[in-house]
């Protein structure tokens, strides 16, 4: 006669009872017990084997310690308690559906419980000498162990059962060709892009917005839209929503990609698509180098400038060189504080007050580095198309530049600050043979030009 796992007959029900004590004699041994069997299964199984501090090494290791406790709970249970309980059969079968969503069998998952089982066991047989624990009992307890296990897998069996016949949309596989055939550049009346679109029930809209995320991005599947075309597994994950970006839809993904940076491209026809997902990769890559904030979303319709002045980093490279070359003779030191000073007249065009007060110095030093600026850039600063090159390399470099604390603003005294100064930059107009300059205009053609009063 032959029993499944859910029908087998459990020992802590039968007369020889499991003692209770058995219970406080296993609790100290839980947490590195855990650590040994996740180690055991990464080790063991490739599939497993993912960052530890990522949402999949997360719930591996939350699985394990929960299904450790849940058994000691039942060793220090009442007589007449048996079977999984049902917080253990939900997160085991939590696990099998989660092995359905991945495309794989059960045989990943069975193969963690046998690991963890003999890791279990090897411990137990350790232990068990300290404390003159019969062999009776070890026998009872060795039952109960591979039965519990047992009954755990029967669950997770019966979980991805359950997933496979109500699959999710976004793993259907016609949905996975269909998204490639989009980015790959197929128009919407492309023939087998609506034979593919009619075979999957996903309607094809007159606008797309491609997200990019974080590699080894865990998903819960469940939580997508029925909408949503995604290639989680690829080396860069990407998805594709129908119509715009909006508030609904960054809840949704929330949801679904838990803890994960995204990038969102712009809304445009499923014809270009693979120019919104090349431009979300883009952003994406920029804001995990710093460039372009740290928030969890980065929209490229924010960020359409800087997406554009660093989309291409040799040509930018050589742009500078050409228009900021000039500067190739001054120290490091020199050619920050100069370049600096262009760059905040360039985007504000404010007066030497109003500029000082955004780089926090005094704004007689401004007007220093503005005559310095006027003597080395000469009549470029008059080319409407130089000017616009200058300004374009200028905001390239300040945004690859990582950020840096402001200094605290220097007290603002009656006097300017001597030559050779906390600047750095000696002053000829404080030379006793020099006049004091007063006022700095700035020309209407973007020139800098001094108005001096003696």
């Amino acid at each position: 006669m032959t029993r499944t796992a859910l029908e087998s007959v459990d020992p802590f029900d039968r007369d020889g009872r499991l003692p209770p004590r058995l219970a406080r004699l296993m609790r100290p041994e839980l947490p590195s017990l855990a650590e040994e069997i996740v180690t055991e299964i990464r080790r063991a199984i490739p599939e497993y084997a993912r960052p530890l501090d990522g949402p999949y090494g997360h719930v591996l290791r939350l699985s394990v310690e929960h299904n450790l406790a849940a058994f000691v709970d039942r060793v220090a249970a009442l007589p007449g308690t048996s079977g999984v309980g049902e917080d253990s059969a939900g997160t085991a079968r939590m696990l099998g559906q989660y092995e359905a969503h991945e495309g794989r069998s059960m045989d990943c998952l069975q193969a963690a419980y046998r690991i963890g089982g003999q890791v279990a066991w090897r411990r137990v047989m350790k232990v068990a000498p300290r404390h003159d624990i019969s062999s009776a009992i070890m026998s009872r307890l060795a039952e109960a162990l591979f039965i519990y296990l047992d009954d755990l897998a029967a669950h997770s069996l019966d979980g991805h059962r359950r997933a496979r016949e109500r699959p999710i949309p976004a793993l259907d596989e016609r949905r996975r060709r269909l998204l490639r055939l989009l980015l790959d550049g197929a128009e919407p009346g492309n023939a087998v892009v609506a034979e593919l679109a009619e075979a999957s029930g996903w309607p094809v809209p007159d606008e797309v917005t491609l997200i990019a995320t974080e590699p080894e991005a865990r998903c819960v599947w469940t939580s997508l839209d029925e909408d949503v075309l995604a290639d989680l597994e690829c080396a860069e994950p990407h998805l594709l929503l129908p119509g715009p970006f909006t508030a609904a839809r960054r809840a949704m993904l929330d949801e679904a990609i838990p803890g994960r940076r995204i990038a969102v491209g712009l809304t445009m026809p499923p014809g270009q698509a693979a120019d919104s997902l090349r431009w979300a990769r883009r952003a994406l890559g920029l804001a995990l180098d710093g460039v372009l904030g740290d928030g969890p979303v980065t929209l490229c319709e924010d960020n359409l400038v800087p997406l554009w002045l660093l989309s291409d980093p040799a040509l930018v490279e050589q742009l500078t060189r050409r228009r900021l070359g000039i500067l190739d003779g001054m120290t490091p030191g020199q050619q920050d504080r100069l370049t600096e000073t262009l760059r905040t007249w360039l985007v504000t065009r404010g007066t030497a007050a109003e500029i000082a007060e955004l780089l926090h110095i005094h704004p007689q030093t401004v007007r220093y580095r503005m005559r310095k600026i006027e003597q080395t850039f000469g009549d470029e600063l008059d080319d409407p198309e130089a000017r616009f090159g200058i300004e374009v390399a200028l905001r390239a470099a300040h945004l690859r530049r990582p950020p840096q604390p402001r200094p605290a603003p220097p007290a603002v005294t009656s006097r300017p600050p001597k030559p050779g100064g906390s600047h750095g930059t000696s002053n000829p107009s404080h030379h006793p043979n020099h006049a004091t300059t007063k006022t700095v205009a700035i020309a209407s053609e973007g020139r800098f030009r001094a108005k001096r009063e003696t």
